[in-house]
């Protein structure tokens, strides 16, 4: 009989955290708290809740956005089936072809552990994150440091965007 195989050293992961359908807080709220006890998984950071406007179709409401730092012993690919069962349990439907389109929840995968990450259904970074100053601005605020393949850290991809626009909705919320 071998030894079981020794647990998965936990890395750093950023979720990017948004909602512009329903009661976007509220659902944010309910997202961070269940990232929050994902096996494995460590909740480090929540930056605080942002309003911020619709990127790549803009005839939408205006979106909520937050960013988490997690620690975690998750694969990528695992981490990923989280993300997806939470969103679908918040009522996404990730099949109606609506790219850039409203949603009620959405969690994106934006960094992984420092690496670059090319799968079928993963890219990390996150392929347009070096443009989206609505990810990037919550993610600063709570992970500036962290290293972001390409682009040097979280904080030096910031300096390059007009984050004009988005407002501070406040304090980092309970999850707990």
């Amino acid at each position: 009989m071998s030894a079981p195989e020794p647990p998965q050293p936990a890395v750093h992961a950023c979720i990017g955290l948004g909602a512009n359908l329903g009661q976007p807080v509220p659902t944010l709220r309910r997202a961070a708290a269940e990232l929050a006890v994902l096996p494995g998984t460590r909740l480090q950071a929540l930056s605080r809740f942002y309003r911020t406007p619709a990127w790549g179709r803009v005839d939408q409401p205006d979106f909520i956005n937050a960013a988490a730092l997690l620690q975690t012993r998750l694969e990528p690919l695992e981490l990923l089936q989280h993300l997806l069962r939470i969103e679908r349990e918040a009522g996404r439907d990730r099949g109606d072809g609506q790219r850039w389109g409203p949603r009620v929840l959405d969690l994106d995968l934006l960094l992984y552990a420092g690496q670059m990450i090319d799968l079928p259904g993963l890219r990390v970074p996150h392929p347009h994150l070096h443009e989206r100053a609505f990810a990037l601005v919550p993610l600063a605020e709570i992970a500036a440091a962290e290293p972001f393949p390409g682009r040097g850290s979280v904080g030096d991809a910031l300096r390059g965007l007009d984050a004009g626009g988005i407002e501070v909705l406040g304090e980092p919320p309970e999850t707990q």
